[in-house]
């Protein structure tokens, strides 16, 4: 993989994380139109290296609502739960679907994702059905995120691990259809795929060893690094004032349009 590479899936990468778009998605037609092989191009040291900076770039930007997390969790505990413990429960709660789908079929989703642009193509068409729903949808009022609202949230997730499906479009968009307040929903999504990306990264990390060090320089995973972290910055502030807004139907027309031209490079 040489710099400039990098630099351009980096960027991808930190971008589409937060888009409603599908970072997963991008990233195979990344490699598809650059003509990166991912296995031969130490894609999975890469691929560790650019989640972890946008999991920074979550924490910069949400860096108020971690540390107003934290310093309530770690309070003594009364008779009820404090909204902090609530919001972590939840947290947790989301985690469990893509948790079970990851330890049990991950080898198998990954086989299945392997620059397939017919797949990407398919679950773009998907995502962008579903953000045009919940676009469209109004909700009588809003509601808070409750234990079994932030389960189905997670499930939305863990069908998000296909490429094309969008985890932040997947995770917003069921929680909009689901009735919940825009303007935590977004950060909650954001936040609520910290542990499983850190999760996907142990896995990755796990097997990186066991298989041998990619061959990769420093200098392309520092830069890809850099540009995960700065695009995912700026899309996370970015993402937090569109679903205030519920501005998602112009995402759909890309995951539309985006997905339509997938399937036909592959037929072609």
């Amino acid at each position: 993989m040489s710099e400039l590479e990098a630099i351009i899936i980096g960027f991808v990468q930190g971008l589409t994380e937060y888009l409603p778009v599908s970072s997963s998605g991008h990233l195979a037609i990344g490699r598809a139109l650059l003509g990166v092989d991912a296995e031969a191009s130490g894609g999975l040291t890469f691929d560790i290296v650019v989640h972890i900076a946008t999991v920074l770039s979550t924490l910069v930007v949400l860096w108020k609502e971690v540390a107003w997390i934290a310093k309530g969790f770690f309070k003594m505990p009364s008779s009820r739960l404090s909204q902090e413990h609530r919001y972590v429960l939840n947290i947790i709660v989301s985690m469990i679907p893509a948790a079970v789908v990851g330890f049990l079929f991950k080898d198998e989703i990954e086989a299945l994702v392997t620059d397939n642009l017919l797949l990407v193509g398919c679950c773009l068409l998907v995502t962008a059905t579903l953000l045009l729903f919940a676009a469209l949808y109004k909700p009588a009022r809003e509601r808070q995120i409750s234990p079994w609202r932030a389960f189905v949230i997670g499930i939305a997730q863990a069908c998000a691990m296909l490429p094309g499906l969008s985890r932040s479009g997947s995770t917003i968009g069921t929680g909009l259809l689901l009735g919940c307040d825009k303007s935590k929903l977004a950060q909650f999504s954001f936040l609520m795929v910290i542990p499983v990306i850190l999760g996907e990264a142990i896995l990755d990390c796990k097997e990186l060893l066991e298989s041998g060090l990619n061959d990769i320089g420093a200098m392309p995973l520092l830069l890809g690094f850099l540009a995960a972290f700065i695009s995912g910055c700026l899309a996370c502030k970015f993402m937090l004032a569109v679903v205030r807004r519920c501005k998602l139907h112009y995402f759909a027309l890309y995951c539309a349009i985006v997905g339509v031209a997938c399937i036909i490079f592959n037929i072609l």
